[in-house]
């Protein structure tokens, strides 16, 4: 009898429960092989870098590095694995610019298993995954070159080139920002003069292309640069 080639994957999210069942769905399947697990963004791309596999599942909202960096990290890296990004919900510039950095599929969290299952599997066989339409390349460019032209999205989406840009300290003051830290609490926290952390939060408003506090936070979250738990109980 034949040895079934088996689909090499690896599953990125940071809650152990929703990581395990989408392990559980795929160690089901006679044709995958899942080949490591992870909890962050800068875990998984070291096990993409180590283990190679031919599909990755990421979660977007991850602790360190969000599973839009660890797309572009693998594009820039010219790292074969085909990822496919988990969302919440459903946001049209954020899918735009996930395509553009290199992903192969983009899925809400709400999707059925056996739903899951089919999407990568087109992946793995070189199709594309647009929330629930499965396209081959040439329709993909299509439509991606459509989205760009009639949602004007354009301009937008170098807003998204992010975390790269923000450094350590800034990242650190946006973090506090979503905990709802005023700026001479952050000040205390982190060993720094008030008039620093209003130097970085000049900084760091013009890197996200914001007004104010309240925008910053606002993209952070909806962007997953930030945690949705670092504000609420929910995660």
């Amino acid at each position: 009898m034949q040895q079934l080639d088996k689909t090499s994957l690896v599953i990125i999210d940071d809650h152990p429960l929703f990581r395990q069942g989408v392990e559980d769905v795929f160690r089901l399947e006679r044709d995958f092989e899942v080949v490591g697990t992870a909890s962050s963004g800068q875990e998984g791309l070291a096990l993409i870098r180590s283990l190679k596999p031919q599909v990755g599942i990421t979660d977007i909202n991850l602790p360190d590095l969000s599973g839009l960096a660890v797309v572009k990290q693998v594009k820039q890296e010219s790292l074969l694995t085909r990822l496919i990004l988990l969302t919440a919900y459903d946001d049209p510039a954020q899918k735009l610019y996930a395509f553009q950095s290199g992903a192969w599929g983009y899925c809400t969290k709400d999707i059925q298993p056996v739903d899951l299952v089919d999407r990568v599997r087109a992946v793995a066989s070189g199709y594309y995954v647009v929330s629930s339409q499965i396209m081959d390349e040439d329709k993909f460019n299509h439509w991606l070159d459509l989205q760009m032209s009639d949602n004007g999205q354009t301009d937008h989406l170098e807003n998204f080139c992010l975390p790269s840009p923000l450094s350590p300290r800034e990242l650190e003051i946006l973090i506090y920002l979503t905990q709802g830290q005023s700026n001479k609490e952050i000040a205390m926290r982190l060993g720094i003069s008030h008039q620093t952390v209003k130097n970085h939060l000049a900084s760091l408003f013009r890197k996200l292309g914001v007004q104010d506090r309240t925008q910053a936070v606002l993209f952070a979250l909806q962007r997953g640069l930030v945690k949705m738990s670092l504000t609420s109980n929910g995660g």
